[in-house]
């Protein structure tokens, strides 16, 4: 089950997909999404997670450049608009609606117990950086770029964070994950994957670098790590 919540900020209100599990009352995860808008690829994700007994949250990050937008990663056209909006976007006002999602989360009826986040792509580092601003309780990150860039941040991580690192992103190159590795590998509350020969969103189901066992393993994880630390 489906709804659409409306969230407020004293810099307007957006909106976010929620997805409801079966329950009457369960714990909460924020879904961050790629550069395409909250598409038919995050609303799945969400409902994945609905189905794994989680109140799943969606929030329209693009709100405060273009609300609603829902693109396709495999047509050309919106290919040059993502990235568009991505060079548009404040990370730091992202990050600032991702604390207000987690607070509304928290407000919804049915939410019991911790909030978890999820992100991939430029998720991905938003996921990061949640970690370090946010008060939520466990955070999964996929292949988020540019995090190399905000390791002065790490310290303040202080829940549990797993990250998954595509092994031959084009987006991410090998120094720059390799000084992501060397930074926080023996944090003891931060997990790293790499994933050898995989692309950039690599998990995506339907997209050109999908890779369905590496996806899977990926997934897994992310299960079984929410499975401990949100319920």
């Amino acid at each position: 089950m489906s709804e659409t919540l409306t969230i407020s900020t004293p810099d307007g209100k957006f909106s976010a997909y929620v997805a409801r599990p079966s329950a009457a009352s369960a714990p909460a995860v924020v879904v961050i999404q790629e550069i395409f808008g909250i598409n038919h690829v995050m609303r799945g994700v969400a409902d994945e997670l609905a189905g794994q007994g989680y109140l799943a949250v969606c929030p329209d990050l693009f709100w405060r450049i273009e609300p609603g937008v829902q693109l396709d990663d495999r047509k050309e056209a919106d290919m040059g608009k993502a990235f568009d909006l991505y060079k548009a976007f404040s990370v730091d006002k992202g990050v600032t609606d991702i604390g207000a999602t987690i607070a509304a989360a928290r407000g919804l009826t049915g939410f019991a117990g911790k909030v978890g986040v999820v992100g991939f792509c430029l998720g991905g580092l938003l996921t990061y950086l949640s970690a370090a601003r946010t008060d939520a309780d466990a955070f999964s990150s996929y292949y988020g770029g540019g995090i190399d860039q905000h390791l002065g941040e790490a310290g303040r991580i202080t829940k549990p964070l797993l990250m998954h690192l595509a092994g031959d992103d084009e987006y991410i190159p090998k120094a720059a994950q390799d000084k992501i590795t060397a930074a926080l590998k023996n944090r003891p509350n931060i997990e790293i994957h790499v994933y050898p020969g995989r692309g950039h969103a690599f998990a995506r189901k339907g997209g050109g670098h999908y890779n369905a066992a590496d996806a899977a393993t990926a997934d897994g994880r992310t299960q079984a790590f929410f499975q401990r630390h949100l319920k």
